[in-house]
């Protein structure tokens, strides 16, 4: 068991920096019997207070691909749906620059997409997508220049009926678009200062470990 320690520590940083650098997908929802919104921030208040309380038929998973998401597959209801997808992503240094995305969508009463905070675009009207994207009144899209580093892409909308297939992608500068999922080759370039603790808090116990099995040893 001597290598324990050095076993122990490679867990802890492995973990923690899978956890940091892998693209993760948040899909939620809660019940909301709310109509079409005036602002992306409007969308943003009405869904995020909706999720807080999902109630029967509704929840929060973690997602591995974003590619026809139901709530009735994941959660049972098929209607009067407040949606909340947040995806992190990272954007290494070569990647850097212009990125695009959309989001096909069965928003019965509308939604909005924000890239780190910053509404991308907003539809108040029926958005049903239907696994096109030739019509862009049926779908949420944006563009920006990213840094390097870590992004959040968020996704809001409202559903009165009937659930449909959602789907969210990103595109690289002109290379063609690709579904967010965890294994889309995103990473992220800088990990979050948390990790750096988490691995540090790490460190440290297991050089505590290590001081009381070495003394232990002495005392014997």
């Amino acid at each position: 068991m001597k290598n324990f320690p050095k076993i122990a520590l490679s867990l802890i940083a492995f973990a923690t920096f899978v956890q940091a650098n892998a693209s993760t997908i948040t899909f939620s929802t809660g019940f909301s019997d709310a109509g079409t919104q005036a602002s992306a921030a409007a969308y943003q208040s009405v869904v995020d207070a909706a999720v807080a309380t999902p109630g029967a038929g509704y929840g929060t998973t973690t997602i591995a691909n974003y590619d026809n998401v139901t709530n009735s597959s994941l959660f049972g209801s098929g209607k009067n749906i407040a949606f909340r997808s947040t995806i992190n992503f990272g954007v290494s240094a070569a990647d850097a620059g212009a990125w695009s995305f959309r989001a096909g969508v069965d928003f019965g009463n509308g939604g909005a997409v924000f890239l780190d905070g910053v509404a991308l675009d907003y539809k108040t009207n029926d958005m049903w997508w239907g696994d096109n994207y030739n019509n862009s009144s049926q779908f949420l899209s944006g563009s920006g220049n990213l840094s390097a580093g870590n992004h959040t892409l968020t996704i809001y909308g409202l559903e009165n009926c009937c659930d449909g297939g959602q789907q969210a992608q990103f595109k690289v500068g002109s290379n063609s678009f690709t579904s967010f999922a965890a294994t889309d080759g995103l990473v992220s370039a800088v990990p979050e200062p948390s990790t750096y603790a988490m691995l540090l808090i790490g460190l440290g116990l297991l050089g505590f470990t290590a001081r009381r099995t070495r003394s232990a040893q002495f005392k014997a």
